[in-house]
């Protein structure tokens, strides 16, 4: 079995998710995913190669933390890894690009990752708010053909009451 669907059927089974092993599990690998990230954007442009299990020495990290580390980056790479077939001697390529990355921590409603003090190095302020608000819009849907209400959300997507926002 790949390593990707054994990290999956652990992490994410109903004991892991119900229960106080798996909220330690999480807490631990949001606090590992935070390290590996801030070395990752200490320096955004080298291209960090090797094996799972050589990555996952590098970060000081469990294999399996650092599948699921692989997992939840793979999107927002410049070239996915092939992580469905993935065992600990396949070699992988982290090559991030960071407006992806930052746009999907974001959709992730990864807090910690996306304030981390190394992205005003990356992206300027505006860059990562217009990033920011182009993915909560993404889910926002707009009726053009409904007259606006004073306390409906402004359409403009600040997410601010009509009357508070555009409507003044």
């Amino acid at each position: 079995m790949a390593l990707l669907q054994e990290w999956r059927d652990y992490a994410y089974s109903d004991e892991m998710q119900n229960s106080k092993e798996g909220e330690k599990l999480w807490q631990n690998y949001f606090t590992l995913e935070k390290g590996i990230y801030e070395q990752l954007l200490s320096d955004p442009s080298n291209v960090v190669e090797g094996t799972v299990e050589e990555l996952a020495a590098k970060y000081d990290v469990p294999l399996s933390m650092m599948v699921g580390f692989l997992d939840g980056i793979n999107d927002s790479l410049r070239m996915e890894n092939p992580i469905d077939t993935m065992e600990k001697d396949t070699l992988v390529r982290i090559d991030i690009d960071p407006e992806k990355l930052y746009y999907n921590m974001v959709e992730c409603k990864a807090e910690w990752l996306y304030t981390l003090p190394q992205w005003d190095e990356i992206l300027t302020a505006e860059r990562r708010k217009e990033l920011y608000k182009e993915q909560k819009n993404s889910g926002t849907i707009h009726n053009e053909n409904r007259k606006v209400g004073r306390n409906d959300p402004c359409p403009c997507g600040s997410g601010k009451k009509y009357k508070q926002c555009c409507g003044r």
